[in-house]
Parts: C-alpha cells; structure tokens; sequence
C-alpha cells in the first residue's frame, strides 16, 4: 500500500509541474519571437508604402493607388514602425505582436491590422 502511495504521489507531482515546464520551455521562444518581429518591424516598416500603393493600384487602378494607396501607406508605415518599436521595448513579456501578418512579407496583399494581440504560433 506504502508502495502504491508512493508511486500515486510521484506521478501527481509530476502532472503538477509540466505545465510550468511546458511553460518555461515556451517563454523563451515567445518572447525571442516577439524581440525579432519587433526589430523586424522597425527595420522593414517603409516596405509598407509600396505595398499598399501596390495593393491599391490592382484594386481600384493607378490614380487610386498614387494617392489614397500612398495616403494608407504612409500611415501603415508609421503604424508598422511604431508597433516594432513598442514589441522591441516590451519583448519580455511574452504577449504576441499588434500588428497582422507579423511580418510585411507575409500575406503581401492583405491589410496590415492592429489591435488585439495576434498569437505568433498562427502565422
């Protein structure tokens, strides 16, 4: 019975902590992941005017993307950059970035969005 008790025990303790293992294990690569989206973001944030020039130029054609493509990206570039630099700062608090797709490159002709903070692992 000592035996069985024993045994119960040893697995309970380790059911108890391998969710701060699993936890521990993923800090170090969320907040990694964060630091380098931010630099990232910060570096790469002046792609944004091409990119929205562009996307609005197939949208709705050339005098379109020249003004209000520029207009938005301008704004996007400010934008991206800024969210860099906040995720750059606070990258040891674990959180994902507030800016989707994390990286200009990816998802080149959607609407860069911010807000609500967007898990890293769904990119």
């Amino acid at each position: 019975m000592k035996k069985l008790f024993k045994s119960l025990l040893v697995v309970s303790v380790l059911f108890f902590f391998s969710s701060q293992v699993a936890m521990a294990q993923s800090y170090p690569y969320a907040s990694g992941e964060k630091f380098v989206g931010g630099i990232t973001n910060v570096v790469t944030g002046f792609v944004e005017l091409p990119k929205n020039m562009i996307n609005a130029t197939e949208e709705r054609g050339l005098p379109y993307g020249m003004t209000v493509g520029f207009a938005t990206g301008i704004m996007h570039t400010v934008g991206r950059t800024l969210v860099g630099a906040l995720d750059l700062v606070t990258f040891m608090i674990p959180t994902g970035s507030s800016v989707a797709p994390l990286y200009i490159w990816n998802n080149f002709h959607s609407e860069t969005v911010y807000g609500t903070y967007y898990n890293t692992s769904e990119r």
